[in-house]
């Protein structure tokens, strides 16, 4: 037979202290001036950018239009248009291993002018597609990018520096720090205009790292309708959730149960913002993805944990209420250590051998796991336990008051 574990003992300290946590949230929420809220919460202008060193130059001055594109391993020129046949030319990386050799390459497709900048020796495997500008080749110079696998990192403080005289502009680091890149977030003025344009940003940019050391691998503008349509859907979503869970709670326990599940997720949601709003984590979609997973994470715990409270009172119908919820969390206790320490080594693996949003996700879900694992025992259970405990005294006092009723009738 298990030891029981008097959980039921802990269930008052633990709501007292749950409620200090709930109360420092909303405080932090108010003193921190709200969320630090990422690129997908705030209307604006939206880049992504590598700093890599310019490897070549295109021009064409042929007849018809001709397109320069990428994938892994070729380099494509396709050249279409009227008065030309479509025609696409082919310049595989590994027969055209360095920069002179894909310049006699390009060389042999007519009206291509290629003027090579980088070292003649530079791997073709380095090169970088750039979002900027178009990729129709014309007069004026098409620049591609390389980034050597033993590149300089760039500090994100650099950055920051070099675009400082253009106002707050967030930056944030994407991938590896050995690839270099970087997403940059201009807000916009609250009259909804652009402040500044693209263009003025990548000048500073290249005012102090050098012209042509920088790649736009992406860019966006987001408008505030859009900002705001997503804001609004975010909180929907989540009350949306709390409330299909209580429906289903509701149909599988009792109403108290159901109520205890959904203060028990509503708790952990809080708490993760919280954790959040005071450590100041960029709040975007993927921070809506953690809780989201942490809500279904601790339900489940919780549902399982129900689901042993619910057989032990068939299997113990004489005992007390007390002692039925303790067995089931000392039956159950096993198992969820197990659970969440083993899924706890997943996520540990992400927030160590990742960077930027996934490392905050994955912190988020590791505050989140261990607050689902408490909410479960010492909340949603002890929820139950207060109303049991409630539910008798109002039953009693009714019991008492009947009784004095019919002495002072006889």
């Amino acid at each position: 037979m298990k030891r029981l574990i008097p959980f039921s003992k802990y269930f008052l300290p633990a709501a007292v202290f749950s409620s200090v946590l709930a109360v420092v949230s909303v405080i932090g929420y108010f003193a921190k001036g709200g969320f630090n809220l990422g690129v997908d919460f705030q209307a604006g202008l939206i880049q992504e950018i590598q700093f890599a060193p310019t490897a070549f130059q295109m021009t064409y001055s042929g007849r018809g239009n001709a397109a320069v594109s990428f994938d892994r391993n070729n380099l494509y020129i396709v050249i279409t248009g009227s008065g030309t046949e479509p025609i696409t030319h082919s310049f595989p990386f590994g027969t055209y291993e360095t920069l002179d050799s894909l310049a006699v390459g390009l060389g042999t497709v007519e009206n291509l002018q290629a003027m090579i900048i980088a070292p003649g020796t530079t791997q073709t495997q380095w090169l970088v597609e750039s979002a900027q500008g178009n990729p129709q080749l014309g007069s004026k110079p098409f620049l591609v990018h390389y980034l050597a696998p033993d590149s300089e990192r760039i500090p994100i403080e650099n950055v920051r520096a070099s675009l400082s005289s253009l106002g707050t502009v967030a930056v944030q680091v994407l991938g590896n720090p050995g690839e270099r890149r970087f997403m940059l977030r201009m807000q916009d003025s609250e009259t909804g205009e652009q402040q500044v344009p693209a263009e003025k940003i990548i000048s500073a940019l290249e005012e102090y790292f050098g012209t042509g050391s920088i790649a736009v691998t992406r860019s966006d503008y987001v408008g505030s309708r859009f900002s705001k349509q997503l804001t609004d859907q975010a909180w929907k979503l989540m009350v949306l959730t709390l409330l299909l869970i209580l429906g289903y709670a509701s149909i599988r326990f009792k109403p108290q149960f159901a109520m205890g599940a959904v203060i028990a997720i509503a708790h952990d949601a809080l708490i993760t913002v919280g954790f959040v709003t005071w450590s100041r984590m960029e709040f975007n979609t993927t921070t809506i993805a953690a809780i989201l997973t942490i809500l279904g994470y601790s339900i489940n715990d919780t549902i399982v944990v129900f689901d042993r409270v619910r057989e032990t009172m068939r299997v113990y119908p004489e005992d007390t209420f007390d002692n039925v919820l303790n067995r089931a969390l000392s039956e159950t206790l096993g198992r969820t250590i197990i659970t969440t320490s083993t899924t706890m080594l997943a996520v540990l693996s992400l927030f160590i051998f990742t960077t930027g949003s996934m490392k905050d996700f994955a912190f988020a879900l590791l505050i989140g796991m261990i607050s689902g694992v408490y909410s479960t025992i010492f909340i949603a259970v002890g929820f139950v336990n207060f109303w049991d405990v409630y539910t008798k005294k109002q039953a009693k006092k009714k019991l008492l008051g009947n009784v004095s009723v019919q002495s002072k009738t006889v």
